[in-house]
C-alpha cells in the first residue's frame, strides 16, 4: 500500500540515492550526507504513517 500512496512518481530508494550520488553538480560531504539523511528520513516517515494507517484501517473493521 506504500506503492500506491506514494502516487504514480514512485522512485525507488536506490535509484534515489544514484541520482544524488550521480547528480549533474558535485557534493561536498556534508551536503551529500545531509541529502542522504533527509532523504532516508522522508521515506522512513512515509512508511511508518502508512503503516499507522494501516493499522487504524484495520482496527476499524467489524469483527467477523
Amino acid at each position: 500500500m506504500t506503492q500506491q500512496a506514494e502516487g504514480s512518481s514512485h522512485i525507488t530508494l536506490h535509484d534515489r540515492l544514484s541520482q544524488l550520488l550521480d547528480g549533474p553538480a558535485p557534493l561536498d560531504k556534508r551536503a551529500l550526507l545531509a541529502s542522504l539523511y533527509a532523504e532516508v528520513t522522508t521515506r522512513e516517515t512515509r512508511a511508518y504513517t502508512a503503516g499507522w494507517n494501516d493499522a487504524l484501517a484495520e482496527a476499524r473493521r467489524p469483527n467477523p
